[in-house]
C-alpha cells in the first residue's frame, strides 16, 4: 500500500474552498516577492528582460502604507497594435502577506474586468481560477529567470536580492 502525502490546496485543480484561496493568496505573495525583491523602492513601470523569453511588465498603479497594487502583463506586437496578454490587476496586502487578483483586461469587451464579472461561475471559483493561473504563471514567469529589480543611481548595478 503507498501512502501519498496530501498536497498543498493551490496544487489542486478543483480544490476550491476559502481556506485553500486564501493559501493561494499567500502563495501568490511569497512568488511575487521574488519577481519583485525590491518592490517597495519601485515607481511608475518596469520591464523583465531574459534571453529567449517574452518581456514582462509590471506597473505599481497604487501604493498605500499595507497594500500595493500593480499590473502583470507580456506585451506583444508594437506602435498603436500592442496587444498585452494576460494583463492582471494585483492587489498585495503586505501585512497579511497575501496577493490576490482583483482584476483583468478583456480583449473582446476592450475593458477592465473584475474577477467577479465571470457569469455563471461563483464568486470563490471565479477568484480561484483566476489566482490559480497567477500561481502557475509566477512559477512559469520565475524559472524562465525574470526579476524586477531597481538600480542603484551611484553604481548602475541591481541592488541585493534580499529573499535570497
Amino acid at each position: 500500500m503507498i501512502l501519498e502525502r496530501p498536497l498543498p490546496a493551490h496544487l489542486n485543480p478543483r480544490y476550491v474552498t476559502f481556506a485553500a484561496l486564501m493559501e493561494l493568496y499567500e502563495s501568490n505573495y511569497l512568488r511575487l516577492r521574488r519577481l519583485c525583491p525590491d518592490l517597495d523602492a519601485m515607481k511608475g513601470g518596469q520591464v523583465s528582460r531574459v534571453a529567449g523569453a517574452s518581456d514582462l511588465y509590471l506597473t505599481v498603479v497604487e501604493r498605500t502604507p499595507y497594500t500595493t497594487r500593480l499590473r502583470l502583463s507580456y506585451e506583444f506586437g508594437h506602435g498603436e497594435r500592442v496587444r498585452r496578454q494576460p494583463d492582471m490587476l494585483i492587489r498585495m496586502f503586505h501585512d497579511a502577506r497575501q496577493a490576490e487578483v482583483v482584476g483583468r483586461y478583456c480583449r473582446r469587451r476592450g475593458e477592465d474586468l473584475t474577477v467577479d464579472a465571470m457569469a455563471g461561475v461563483s464568486g470563490l471559483a471565479c477568484r480561484w481560477r483566476h489566482n490559480r493561473f497567477l500561481f502557475k504563471w509566477l512559477g512559469f514567469c520565475l524559472t524562465q529567470g525574470h526579476r524586477f529589480r531597481v538600480r542603484d543611481t551611484t553604481t548602475n548595478l541591481p541592488l541585493v536580492d534580499p529573499l535570497v
